[in-house]
């Protein structure tokens, strides 16, 4: 097909692809009735080509091998009747995608397009919708309004601000020993403070990984199911990452799906 017609710029090989595009698309849409009477599964192997004047035919793949262009799809027609024509057609208009961009970078390596112009051409063609974004309907799809966007930013800043405050993110400050010593008694008596099986007592904090408790200028964070502590390093979270974590999930609980134990603890003060 198209033997003696040879785009050799990229300005050429563009053209050249819109007017296929323009054929393709036709046939899946405004001609899709004549279309899909012309692809009859009682024929044999048939392709769907799309011209650069715009125009499209159904015919039997091209004799010579190879073939002087990349050939489509071959053998649409025996899937039309045994899928929904929504599908099928959806499923022709990807195949056309793939022709186009083919036959539109054989050009361009038969004429030795360089890295620059190549990145051009997709340029060009990313432009337009593809053959699918039109026959599914994707290319009519609205934009959120501003207004959308601005009560879905809202909302994302208050659940924010919501979960920053048990989220710590700072290192914690170190509990000098008199303090330790005055909180240790309290925390028995009370016996609140205090998780059963975590680790901790007298008022030290233990990393839920490691076992290891609090060292001066270290980061930790605290998880918002079960509230166990972590070094940062231990759960490979680091300051800069958990700016961005809007509620943070240990291992373990995660590995339950968010489900923790009745034992919980009080977050140490910041």
């Amino acid at each position: 097909m198209d033997a003696g017609y040879n785009p050799r710029t990229v300005e050429e090989v563009f053209r050249d692809y819109k007017g296929r595009r323009a054929g393709l698309t036709r046939a899946l849409t405004t001609d899709v009735e004549d279309f899909f009477r012309q692809c009859d599964p009682e024929k044999e192997n048939l392709c769907l080509y799309g011209f650069p004047n715009e125009h499209w035919e159904v015919n039997l793949p091209a004799e010579e091998v190879p073939p002087e262009l990349p050939e489509p799809a071959l053998g649409i027609n025996f899937a039309r009747d045994g899928m929904q024509e929504k599908d099928w057609l959806s499923m022709v208009a990807v195949h056309s995608d793939a022709w186009l961009l083919s036959v539109a970078f054989y050009f361009g390596a038969r004429f030795g397009f360089d890295k620059n112009d190549r990145k051009r051409l997709f340029g060009m063609i990313n432009e337009l919708p593809t053959v699918f974004d039109v026959v599914s309907g994707k290319n009519k799809t609205k934009t959120p309004s501003n207004n959308n966007h601005s009560n879905s930013k809202s909302k994302s800043h208050n659940k924010m601000q919501k979960t920053s405050e048990p989220r710590a993110k700072q290192p914690k400050p170190q509990m000098k020993d008199e303090d330790r010593e005055d909180d240790a008694p309290d925390a028995g008596e009370d016996g609140g403070a205090v998780a059963g099986g975590g680790g901790e007592e007298h008022g030290e904090t233990f990393c839920g990984a490691c076992g290891e408790n609090y060292g001066q200028d270290e980061f930790w964070i605290g998880c918002d199911i079960c509230e166990k502590w972590y070094h940062g390093k231990c759960v490979k979270i680091t300051p800069a990452k958990a700016e961005h974590i809007k509620q943070y999930k240990c291992p373990s609980c995660l590995g339950t799906n968010g489900s923790s134990g009745s034992n919980k603890r009080a977050r140490p003060s910041s």
